[in-house]
């Protein structure tokens, strides 16, 4: 009797979001098709301003090789948070709510930081740990800082590495911004996730984890604390994200043995798109439980990277149903493939 050949696509859902994603598997391609393509960049005279960036702004909080520079000089610095010059919000004592016309309005009231690392030409997958390890201090510390401003309710960290992923300075640099609301995509996040400790009585993400711990599939790297998983359910090809391991709420409650723990997966992380995808461009975030003083014991922070190997078109945009054209599984196979190669 002939085996019936596999269905050509396959839709999957996320338990958390219950968002559901397009496997395309009838339209596959191999995992070398997402490579970026090389491109001949043009060299610019002009010099970059962040490379210097505490000869012209003052430091919120900078580091010169894992310790902290309390006062000038900073002319040793690797690692600096400064206000960004052209905020997305400003802080300020009130909101002023208003309405115009339907419309609810406030002002933007927040925080817009910059965190930066010295070196012009270093991304996070060339970085020693130690060098990650101090930008996650750096996050932690202005995450704390931050949380505890009186109109903070959410602090949002993310990166965005090169043009496609929305890059307007070359220089790596992470963002950090902290508003009054939330954003849409933690807020469905934060829904389905208590959705599901309600009917299941346990995390939805601590499911997920203890799943492919089982099946190993889709684990691209994992240590004592850490696991580096490539999603079943992801919104393009070869996204991935770091959990800790342990049920955990508040990204900023993590102690100092476990940032190096949690550095040592973000490289993994990073080296293995870049071996895989030839350097490709990205954008990272964190996904954490909000500060406005509520309890959310049913959330699990985590990291999500998002490469960029596909553009959305019309299905998409019209449906907001991602399609992927690997499988996940596939994907994390030549994430560790390449790893392994890249040792060599």
């Amino acid at each position: 009797m002939k085996k019936k050949p596999p269905f050509p696509s396959q839709l999957r859902q996320d338990i958390v979001s219950n968002d559901w994603v397009l496997i395309a598997t009838g339209r596959a391609k191999r995992p070398d098709d997402f490579r970026k393509k090389e491109t001949v960049k043009k060299k610019t005279k002009k010099p970059c301003r962040f490379c210097d960036i505490l000869k012209y702004e003052k430091p919120i909080l900078a580091f010169s090789n894992g310790k902290r520079l309390e006062k000038p000089p900073y002319d040793s610095w690797t690692t600096c948070v400064v206000a960004n010059k052209y905020p997305a919000f400003s802080p300020a004592t009130k909101m002023n709510h208003r309405q115009i016309g339907p419309y609810q309005v406030m002002d933007g009231v927040g925080f817009h930081e910059l965190v930066i690392t010295r070196d012009h030409k270093k991304q996070i997958a060339q970085m020693e740990v130690a060098q990650i390890k101090e930008i996650l201090d750096a996050y932690q510390e202005r995450y704390l800082d931050l949380s505890n401003e009186p109109l903070v309710n959410y602090v949002s960290i993310f990166h965005n590495q090169g043009e496609e992923a929305g890059a307007s300075v070359a220089h790596p640099h992470s963002q950090i911004i902290a508003i009054p609301t939330f954003d849409p995509d933690i807020r469905s996040s934060l829904t389905g996730s208590k959705r599901y400790f309600k009917k299941h009585g346990q995390c939805p993400h601590c499911t997920m984890i203890k799943y492919d711990q089982k099946t190993k599939e889709r684990i691209v790297f994992e240590n004592e604390e850490f696991l580096v998983v490539c999603p079943f359910v992801p919104r393009v090809a070869f996204e991935t994200r770091i959990y800790p391991k342990k049920h955990q709420a508040y990204f900023e409650q993590i102690k100092d043995n476990s940032k190096w723990q949690l550095a040592e997966a973000f490289k993994i992380a990073f080296r293995a798109l870049d071996l895989a995808l030839n350097h490709p461009d990205y954008n990272f975030f964190l996904h954490t439980a909000p500060c406005d003083g509520k309890e959310y014991y049913h959330y699990h922070w985590n990291w999500q990277i998002i490469p960029h190997t596909q553009i959305w078109a019309g299905f998409e945009l019209g449906t907001e149903i991602e399609i992927s054209t690997i499988t996940p599984e596939k994907a994390a196979s030549f994430l560790r493939q390449s790893l392994k190669q890249g040792k060599h």
